[in-house]
Formats: structure tokens, C-alpha cells, sequence
């Protein structure tokens, strides 16, 4: 078995030994058995967030292939789910709109598995995991015992959290979610792209299957949907949108999109004002156009998104990684803004 075979974006070498949990306490097991031989290994779920090199792994791939969601707690007005990490993402977004509860409508089609989303802290359209996060039953690398960890503990900032950052080590065995039951109505809409696509106005209320398939036929139109579309085999949004201080978006041109983000905590225990900058519109102004590639071509920019890398054919992970460092020299040159990859490179560095 190759890495290649368990990534979306199929890039990545043989792996030394595969292990499949479909149970939380089989993935518990696994997982305490390969943190007391001191072996190496990487967790998997969907594969999406995963670029890999094309050497051999030597290590083992933990493969979460655990399944289900059950109702822990419901009132009239509010409903929490608890999900295996191993459950598909949008498999339980796609339950939560049958069933008219909202909180992760717009986030339809975002592949993966439900254990990484507290992770990454996944977001689209508006909403992200955050928002509607109780907590989850983490197995610490530290201890090797189960823990219930609430949202705060995780420290969920922006694409990133106290897990991704590496201040906490373990496996999410479950994650919970707070969901509101809203009659079949979504959220308050936040995002005008998806707001426009509904004839709708921000701040505005639609059916969730509604929300759910415009979500779904935006995200196809970008090649972010998981089908049989060339633009598809990806590791989705390849960098992070980058947020900056407030004086720093003085240095950009007055049409370079910016968006309020959290303030950042300084040293002395102040706040900063931030920014958020968009990666595409800096990728592209820095010359960077749908379907750019180097060399071989085999990886390129998607040609329907430019925040993301495709692999057209027969890429390597270090064509893939070449890219995405040209992409980076481009926009630090233009615009003094170090991109960040959003997905977890195995064996390769950019």
C-alpha cells in the first residue's frame, strides 16, 4: 500500500505497515501500541489534508475507520451529536441538514473526517468548527488515558489549534457538536459570495438544504468537491489565508482585500487589531495564474482556483512541494507575506 492510495491529492510513497481501526477502542489500541515502541506513525482519516513524499514511509499508517453518530443531549431548541472521528465529515453535515439542526450547513463537501475538524478548526463560507465544538474524547500521548477535553482547551484559533500546533499530542477518538434545531432554517448567512448565490442578502436565513446545495455547487465550481473532476485530486486550499497587524495592510494596494480578524495577543498582554489577507488574490497578483505549473507540469494550480495545487497526472510529492515553494517566493517577493500550507507534509518540506 502507498500513501498515494489514502491522500486525496495521491501523492506519496510505500508504507511500511498499515493498520485499520474500526472501533474507538481498536484505534486506542493501536495508537498506545505505537506510542510505547517508540515507532513511527501518522494518523489518517479521509486523506484530504495530506501531502506525502514519494520515498517510502517506514513507519505505520494509523487509519481511523471508525463510524457513527448518536444524539447525547437534546432540548427544544438545541441538539448535541456525538460523532467517531472516523465518520466522514460531510456525511455528518449532510445528517445534521435531513434533520433540520444548523451550525455546520456551510460547511457541505469539505472532505475529511470529523476527527480532523477540531484539529485544522475547518471553516467555509462563513462558519467554521469552533463555533459549534463541546468537546472531544482525546487519547493523550502523554498519559495514554482517554480525556474528555472541552472546545476551550483546545485553544481553536484559525485553521490551527492546540493539537495541530503540537502543545497537545493524542488521538481524537469522538468529537461533540451543538447544533440548534432552527425549523429547517440555516444560520445567519455571513458569507456574501454564498449569500449572492442564494438571491439573499448577509445576515439572512435560508432552508439548510438550500444552503447546503449552493454550498456544494460553489465548492464544485472551484474544484473543492471530491469527484471525478481533474481539479478535484488535491489537498484542497493549499495555504492559509495570513493575518496580519493592522499597520501592515498599509503596505498592500488599496484593492487587496482584507477582512477583521481576531485580535492578537502581544507580549506585554495587550491586543493587536489584525487583518486577514486573501492567499488567492495575492497569488494571483503576485503573476500566479489558474493552471500555472513548472517543469513537468504534472502539478500545477488548479485551473479553477488558485489557492489550490493539483496533481495532473503522475506528480511526485516533491513536484507538488517545488510549487508550492515557487508560490511562496512569488508572493514574499511582491508583497513581504510568507505564505502557510495548510496541509500536513509527510517527509517534505516547503
Amino acid at each position: 500500500m502507498r500513501l498515494s492510495d489514502l491522500t486525496t491529492m495521491r501523492v506519496g510513497g510505500e508504507i511500511a505497515d498499515l493498520v485499520e481501526a474500526e472501533s474507538a477502542q481498536q484505534a486506542a489500541e493501536a495508537y498506545e501500541r505505537l506510542v510505547r515502541t517508540g515507532a513511527e506513525f501518522i494518523v489518517l482519516g479521509g486523506g484530504s489534508n495530506t501531502v506525502a513524499s514519494d520515498d517510502p514511509f517506514a513507519g505505520t499508517a494509523l487509519l481511523m475507520r471508525t463510524r457513527g453518530f448518536e444524539v447525547l443531549d437534546e432540548t427544544d431548541d438545541a441538539v448535541t451529536v456525538r460523532a467517531q472521528a472516523g465518520e466522514t465529515w460531510d456525511d455528518l453535515v449532510a445528517m445534521s441538514v435531513e434533520r433540520g439542526w444548523s451550525g455546520i450547513e456551510a460547511m457541505s463537501g469539505i472532505p475529511g473526517s470529523v476527527g480532523a475538524a477540531p484539529i485544522q478548526n475547518i471553516g467555509a463560507y462563513g462558519q467554521e468548527v469552533a463555533e459549534t465544538l463541546v468537546a472531544v474524547e482525546f487519547l493523550s500521548a502523554e498519559t495514554l488515558e482517554v480525556q474528555r477535553l472541552e472546545a476551550a482547551d483546545l485553544e481553536l484559533e484559525y485553521r490551527n489549534s492546540a493539537i495541530k500546533s503540537g502543545s497537545l499530542t493524542g488521538l481524537v477518538l469522538s468529537v461533540e457538536l451543538r447544533l440548534r434545531k432552527a425549523d429547517g432554517q440555516s444560520a445567519p448567512i455571513r458569507y456574501g459570495q454564498l449569500a449572492t448565490s442564494l438571491g439573499a442578502e448577509t445576515g439572512d436565513r435560508r432552508p439548510l438544504a438550500d444552503v447546503r446545495r449552493s454550498v456544494l455547487e460553489l465548492r464544485a465550481s472551484k474544484g473543492m468537491v471530491l469527484s471525478d473532476d481533474p481539479d478535484s485530486v488535491s489537498a484542497g486550499s493549499f495555504f492559509t489565508n495570513p493575518i496580519v497587524s493592522k499597520a501592515f495592510t498599509h503596505s498592500l494596494p488599496e484593492d487587496a482585500p482584507r477582512f477583521a480578524a481576531a485580535p492578537k495577543t502581544r507580549a506585554d498582554g495587550g491586543e493587536t487589531e489584525a487583518f486577514k489577507l486573501s492567499a488567492a488574490w495575492l497569488i494571483e497578483r503576485a503573476g500566479i495564474e489558474k493552471g500555472f505549473s513548472l517543469g513537468t507540469g504534472r502539478a500545477a494550480i488548479s485551473s479553477k482556483h488558485t489557492l489550490a495545487i493539483t496533481n495532473t497526472g503522475g506528480a511526485t510529492g516533491e513536484e507538488v512541494a517545488e510549487l508550492a515553494r515557487y508560490v511562496q517566493i512569488r508572493v514574499l517577493s511582491e508583497f513581504g507575506v510568507q505564505l502557510v500550507n495548510e496541509p500536513v507534509l509527510v517527509g517534505l518540506e516547503i
